[in-house]
């Protein structure tokens, strides 16, 4: 048995290992590098593996930096079966073909930026939209919670639910190759707990080795209520200050989550009932359709809401944008709006322009609600950027900047150390971390053994 890291080591992005076991060679997610350019590039990258030689895909969820490479894997020769639960099929689909046509609209820009230059514009976007729906072709099984897939006779893989989106889990694989067993749990991505909406996450069973992510290994989170009460004060004080808040929201979750707590605040009287919001996202719209199609993976609360006919992140002042002249139509507004809009770290859509709006005024609000990786627009300004370029202009920070963290879709530290403990694992992998959080958590696990693999290393188990 083999393990080997393709992806998210020493970084948060990129998520992709490959275990050789039982006979079959099967990925654990396949994702996309995300932040700056140069990190961007190394999405075209050699694999690390032959992609026609795996025969099988396990998907986590459906979050870019974890399904965003799908595409290209199946463009180098991957023709076996990729598996997931049935939400993050959906969701995949969705975040797929919109990955693909903002790979094919930074293609054109980076042609038409080398034409005028003089030079050749040879470039090809990362994969096509063409190229996105051959991939879907090759989801197969639809994995429900708790309920084991027999890959061979000597593997099965069991998803359990992970609390962090819609559709997301953990995956136990059990594997018996020559005389010898071994059970392996991926964390893939591990929610908070007491979250609106979606179920605590599910703790692992015993095993022998645990590959783990680690977003936020080094940090408590800020409790929830005091987070809600962030918002909503922040929201409070931009309209007394004649402003709009800008939050950059992530499509799937956040943006729902949000909703939520914006409703909850309306109904409960700690918001203004003529209060306007604004989802400025297609993709975030459309994820929030596909929750409505899903409430079985909602916690009690949320199910009986939907159940009773009362929909948790609808209200009366929320807005669909869905076409671009209403996107640019939110320009004009100069207070009183809540804009929530994509990308979350700000690396691309339609966020940019409204911060280039509304960065520079001292009356506006940026609201972040998210983890903003290293090189992101995102992490400037949070990192206290004075000024930061947007579209070719360099604009100054004028306006007030929060970050709130406690609505963080990830565990903390400590819900890590908690989520861990019932595996009682002796080997753990720490992943899908920057090196200070991966090296703070290890220094808590209790695993006897500890790694921080590098890309491109392997390990026998």
């Amino acid at each position: 048995m083999k393990l080997s890291f393709h992806g998210a080591s020493f970084g948060v992005t990129g998520s992709c290992f490959l275990l050789e076991a039982a006979g079959v060679r099967l990925l654990i997610d396949c994702g996309l590098y995300q932040g700056s350019r140069e990190i961007e590039w190394e999405n075209a990258e050699p694999f690390g593996f032959d992609a026609k030689s795996i025969d099988y895909v396990l998907l986590t969820h459906a979050h870019l930096d974890h399904c965003g490479r799908l595409p290209l894997l199946v463009k180098r020769g991957f023709r076996g079966e990729i598996i997931s639960t049935a939400a993050t099929r959906e969701l995949a689909r969705l975040v797929l073909i919109d990955a693909a046509h903002l790979q094919e609209e930074d293609a054109r820009w980076r042609a038409r930026k080398l034409a005028r230059k003089g030079a050749k514009p040879d470039l090809a976007p990362l994969y096509d939209i063409v190229e996105a729906l051959a991939c879907l072709d090759h989801f197969g099984r639809t994995a429900r919670y708790d309920e084991p897939i027999h890959l061979t006779p000597h593997l099965t893989a069991t998803f359990f639910d992970a609390g962090h989106i819609l559709g997301s889990a953990s995956i136990l694989l059990d594997v018996e190759e020559k005389g010898k067993r071994r059970r392996i749990v991926f964390s893939g991505d591990v929610g908070a707990s007491n979250r609106p909406l979606l179920r605590d996450p599910t703790p692992p069973p015993p095993a022998d080795v645990v590959i783990m992510e680690a977003t936020y290994g080094d940090r408590l989170h800020k409790p929830l209520a005091p987070s809600i009460a962030e918002l909503y004060d922040a929201i409070r004080d931009t309209f007394q200050r004649g402003g709009n808040v800008i939050i950059p929201t992530f499509a799937l979750e956040r943006a729902q989550e949000i909703l939520y707590h914006l409703r909850a605040g309306i109904e409960r009287g700690r918001l203004p009932r003529s209060m306007q919001v604004f989802l400025d996202s297609p993709m975030a719209i459309s994820a929030t359709e596909i929750f409505r199609r899903h409430p079985e993976c909602f916690d009690e609360e949320a199910y009986a809401r939907i159940k009773s006919g009362h929909d948790p992140m609808a209200f009366g002042g929320l807005h669909y944008c869905r076409e671009a002249a209403d996107s640019m139509a939110l320009n004009r507004i100069v207070s009183g709006a809540v804009i929530l809009a994509g990308s979350g770290m700000a690396t691309g859509g339609r966020v940019r322009h409204h911060l280039k709006h509304n960065l520079w005024r001292e009356q506006s609000s940026i609201v972040f609600v998210g983890f903003a990786a290293q090189g992101t627009l995102a992490r400037q300004i949070i990192d206290g950027a004075k000024r930061v370029h947007l579209f070719g202009e360099e604009i100054p920070v004028r306006a007030r900047i929060y970050t709130i963290n406690g609505f963080s879709a990830h565990a903390d530290r400590d819900e890590l150390l908690a989520w861990h403990r019932p595996s009682q694992a002796k080997r753990t992998f720490l992943v899908h971390g920057e090196e200070l959080a991966l090296k703070t958590l290890a220094r808590h696990l209790s695993s006897d053994e500890v790694i921080l693999p590098r890309r491109g290393e392997s390990f026998t188990l």
